[in-house]
């Protein structure tokens, strides 16, 4: 029983080899506290809409609840004379409204930051001596504002979850297509690994920069047009490392097995081989993801990313350059991105020695346990248990031991 109850990850159930591999990444405090980090940072970038907004989080009116950061509301729903949308930014509208909220008793929850990444800061709320944007930090701005006059700490909550899902999704999508890629080329082999290589070679030697300032002057770029442009040239970085790993394995003797008991190639592919390939793949997915996330502020620096407007680092960048009598533009921006960088290598170097089968902290497993997760991993990869120096010597002793005696050498 105490060897079940260790080998548990939250509800699920694992192996031994696995729950090896879980131990060696909470050795690395490092690499936990940054992952702890970047989740935290992370969940909290998905309430935005509750953190950052010009809308009250709820309103009590005449004894009824209303969430205007969830739905549209008329301006009749608050005493107004028209039935049109209250916009909670116009000045004229928010005076009355306040007037009529306290004298009907009722109340309003605002948000913490009262800015939503597109908000104009009116200029009443400016510190003292600035009548134009930028504007330096202050109660209202704790960041200060940008050149559009818009609140820096509500466009960086926004900008770093941006980043973020960009970076998830274009990882998964070209971890897929990438995988499925290199199993093709390394488990065939032969012509089909020749003319692929030769394709992968000519079409990664058209420059990505190139294409997307062509493609800007015909469409307007969004979010998935720029994933999908910048997909069809991510998935190439991971070939590689998995076609390396078929053409290890598919010469392994419970390959050549399974082929004898009539396998099919896509059983073999999915089932039996790829659980050995997606260990180099693992490891090299969070290098993947911050790359993702580097390509995408880079483009936005330059301006052939995100729409204008947009909440994006990159773009913060570009304005701190723009503007170096406001230097918090660009030292703020610098430092989510370095933060962000940061704790995303932290995280795969944990999960790269976490991996690594020359690692030999337990961590918590029963000995018992994780020398049956080492005999499961022989098992695997059985070419290891014969096809080494030391399974060669032991060989050789053993036909020597039965040569006969009075035989010559």
């Amino acid at each position: 029983m105490a060897g079940d109850r260790e080998n548990r990850f939250l509800i699920w159930r694992i192996s031994p080899i696995m729950a090896r591999r879980l131990a060696n990444f909470r050795a690395n405090r490092r690499g936990t506290w940054s992952l702890a980090i970047f989740l935290a940072l992370f969940a909290f970038s998905l309430f935005a809409e509750f953190i950052a907004n010009d809308r009250p989080l709820l309103i009590r009116y005449e004894g009824a609840l209303y969430s205007p950061v969830l739905k549209d509301y008329p301006e009749t729903s608050f005493g107004g004379d028209f039935p049109t949308t209250a916009k909670f930014t116009d000045e004229a509208f928010l005076e009355e409204f306040s007037q009529r909220l306290k004298k009907s008793g009722g109340w309003t929850l605002w948000p913490l930051i009262r800015f939503s990444y597109d908000t104009q800061v009116p200029s009443k709320d400016f510190p003292k001596g600035h009548k134009s944007a930028p504007t330096p930090l202050s109660a209202v701005n704790w960041l200060g504002t940008d050149d559009q006059g818009r609140d820096v700490a509500a466009r960086l909550i926004y900008g770093f979850r941006i980043s973020i899902l960009f970076g998830i999704v274009l990882t998964v999508l070209s971890t897929i297509v990438g995988v499925a890629a290199g199993a093709v080329q390394g488990y065939f082999g032969g012509r089909i690994d020749l003319y692929f290589q030769r394709f992968i070679e000519v079409w990664d030697s058209i420059p990505l920069l190139y294409v997307l300032i062509i493609l800007s002057a015909l469409v307007q770029p969004n979010f998935w047009w720029l994933l999908c442009i910048m997909l069809l040239f991510a998935w190439m970085n991971l070939v590689g490392v998995v076609r390396a790993e078929f053409l290890r394995t598919r010469n392994f003797d419970y390959v050549r097995a399974a082929r004898a008991l009539g396998a099919r190639d896509r059983t073999i592919m999915f089932r039996h081989v790829l659980p050995n390939a997606m260990v180099a793949t693992i490891t090299y997915m969070p290098f993947v993801l911050q790359g993702s996330i580097v390509s995408l502020t880079a483009l936005d620096f330059l301006g052939f990313g995100l729409p204008a407007g947009s909440p994006s680092l990159g773009e913060l960048l570009r304005q701190g350059k723009a503007n170096l009598h406001a230097p918090w533009l660009g030292i703020s921006a610098f430092l989510v991105i370095a933060i962000m960088l940061s704790l995303l290598i932290f995280i795969g170097e944990a999960v790269r020695d976490a991996f690594d089968p020359r690692k030999a902290v337990t961590g918590g497993v029963p000995p018992e346990e994780a020398i049956a997760g080492t005999a499961e991993t022989s098992a695997v990869m059985p070419v290891a248990a014969t096809a080494g120096p030391a399974a060669t010597a032991r060989r050789g002793a053993a036909k020597r031991a039965r040569r006969p005696k009075g035989r010559g050498r």
